[in-house]
């Protein structure tokens, strides 16, 4: 079995989040973590290949940095890391990032591959059901558990206060929830040999069946009309009362002038 695991690295934002002057994230300037879903997605795959000896390769777009995410990846337990970088990718939003990786995976060999649901920093939940729209694939989203059955995969899919089970054959594609699983810690040994293994880097010469007016920035209809960091609270109104029934007439004649009561 052949497993390819799609995975971001997204912004740690709790370091705060950093703008280019067109909108764009200035990735290059922020603190990156990988993307919990597809950490998820990730130990799924490295579940399955505990269990059936499945090869695990992952594959990221972004810019050269990225390649951190790739070995954390190895560390883990994955067998091959494969980075897709290139100036005119850069800027894409969910249908040139979708373009991008399906152009990417025409050139594996998969029975599976599994992304995130949705990345932190877009919260869009569409690459992952635009790649299998690509590929012609079948897409089974919000995956809670998966099991293999045969030629084909058996899904438990979230969904609201209850969950369906799905079953397609493979080749097909999954999108992780990151309540799927706990994600598995790198080892001392496996980071030794995640800076020893080779990653495979590949540009835009490397997509397969892809259009150049799909691409990047110039490719993407999405277009940002503003974006800023979290809005800063001020200090607010601070007011010292001697006695707690002085607190609570203060308080209850805020909430009567705001109309809340």
């Amino acid at each position: 079995m052949k497993v390819v695991v799609c995975i971001k690295q997204v912004p740690d934002t709790k370091g705060g989040v950093k703008f280019n002057p067109d909108g764009t994230l200035d990735r290059g300037a922020m603190l990156a973590i990988m993307n919990p879903d597809d950490k998820a997605g990730l130990e799924a795959a490295l579940r399955l290949k505990d269990e059936y000896g499945a090869e695990v390769t992952v594959l990221t777009m972004g810019l050269p940095k990225a390649e951190e995410v790739l070995r954390e990846a190895i560390a883990m337990g994955a067998d091959k890391g494969i980075l897709v970088t290139d100036r005119v990718l850069g800027g894409a939003d969910t249908w040139a990032t979708s373009t991008t990786i399906a152009g990417a995976l025409r050139n594996l060999e998969y029975d599976l591959i599994i992304t995130g649901r949705q990345a932190i920093d877009g919260d869009t939940a569409q690459v992952g059901p635009q790649i299998s729209e690509h590929l012609d694939l079948p897409v089974i989203s919000y995956a809670k558990d998966i099991k293999i059955e045969g030629d084909s995969v058996v899904v438990e899919r979230q969904y609201d206060d209850r969950y369906h089970v799905l079953k397609a054959k493979m080749p097909c594609l999954i999108t992780a929830l990151s309540e799927l699983n706990e994600p598995r810690y790198m080892t001392p040994g496996g980071i030794f040999d995640a800076y020893d293994a080779e990653i495979t880097v590949w540009g835009r010469a490397d997509l397969k069946d892809v259009d150049d007016s799909n691409l990047g920035l110039n490719g993407s209809p999405t277009k940002i009309a503003k974006a800023s960091d979290k809005v800063r609270k001020g200090a607010g109104e601070k007011v010292v009362l001697d006695t707690p029934e002085e607190s609570v007439s203060y308080i209850m004649g805020k909430l009567k002038e705001k109309h809340v009561i």
